[in-house]
């Protein structure tokens, strides 16, 4: 009975022990299966989080693209904005080179134009004096006249000059070339009155001696000897150191 007794407890603790062993067993798979599935949750969350950063990720560079292709567009439009400004720049230096060109011209001729009717400084029988371009055109043209010998022509030239000129530069030479050309056309009374003037406008000019020997000339065409030899006198006396003083005296010596 006692040895049936400590079988069946044997046996009874050998089951207990298989039971525990199996229980233990049981508890650790039980571990290693929440261990697996806890393990399995992270990976999926990180999988998630790869997911969703890999989304992200995908997006900004997609975003990043777009502006990078936004940023692009736009160089190149300012590229275009920039070529159409520098063109635009060069056509508008051309035309403001062109313009100032022009201007400049335009200046120049209008200087010219000026210059042709400001008075300038001429110098004539040793005297110096402003004219204008008009009227010594005039003068000139008188003096190439009576040179040609067209006395009449130049008297009505001179007489012109003289009348439309009288406070010109060119008056006493004009007023000597005028009784030159009436002296020439045997107009004595017209020649004398014009030398006079001469000499009373400037009696110190260069042509005031020839102008007196001029009208002793005038005298002895008119037979006025008497009045010739006062004239020569004078002469002599004003201007002793003239060529018209020489010739005076040679004149006087003829008279006698």
């Amino acid at each position: 009975m006692s040895i049936l007794l400590s079988r069946s407890s044997a046996v009874l603790l050998v089951c207990l022990c298989s039971f525990s062993s199996l229980h233990a067993a049981l508890f650790e798979d039980d571990e290693a299966r929440r261990a697996i599935l806890d393990l399995r949750q992270r990976v999926e969350l990180m999988r998630s989080d790869a997911d969703q950063a890999r989304q992200a990720s995908t997006q900004e560079l997609t975003s990043m693209g777009r502006s990078l292709l936004d940023l692009q567009r736009q160089i190149e439009l300012l590229k275009m904005e920039v070529a159409t400004l520098r063109g635009n720049n060069e056509q508008l230096m051309r035309e403001l080179s062109e313009v100032q060109r022009q201007q400049k011209d335009q200046a120049l001729t209008v200087k010219e134009r000026l210059s042709k009717l400001e008075p300038a400084r001429v110098e004539l029988d040793g005297v110096e004096f402003l004219a204008d371009p008009a009227e010594k055109q005039e003068y000139e043209a008188a003096l190439a006249v009576f040179r040609q010998g067209d006395y009449v022509k130049a008297e009505g030239l001179f007489s012109g000059f003289v009348a439309r000129r009288p406070s010109s530069g060119y008056v006493v030479p004009a007023l000597f070339w005028l009784g030159n050309a009436q002296y020439a056309l045997r107009n004595y009374k017209e020649a004398m009155a014009n030398f006079r003037t001469l000499i009373t406008k400037d009696p110190e000019h260069v042509r005031a001696p020839e102008a007196v020997l001029s009208i002793a000339n005038c005298q002895l065409e008119l037979k006025d000897s008497k009045g010739a030899r006062k004239t020569l006198a004078d002469l002599v006396k004003a201007y002793p150191k003239s060529e018209a003083a020489v010739a005076a005296k040679e004149r006087l010596a003829t008279l006698k």
